[in-house]
């Protein structure tokens, strides 16, 4: 069975929003924050770390 990697982060994100009950403007600004990482110049370094 092959599970989309949004998929699964989504439900992993959903559970640990569930269990640990972040506040609400941590989880926007870790979602902010990825979102803009993803295009800055570190985005290649990240890709190879990741990989």
């Amino acid at each position: 069975m092959s599970v989309p990697l949004w998929f699964f982060l989504a439900c992993v994100g959903w559970v640990g929003i569930k269990l640990v009950r972040p506040p609400l403007w941590l989880v926007a600004v870790l979602l902010l924050g990825g979102y803009l990482l993803a295009d800055s110049l570190f985005a290649p370094a990240i890709d190879t770390a990741t990989k």
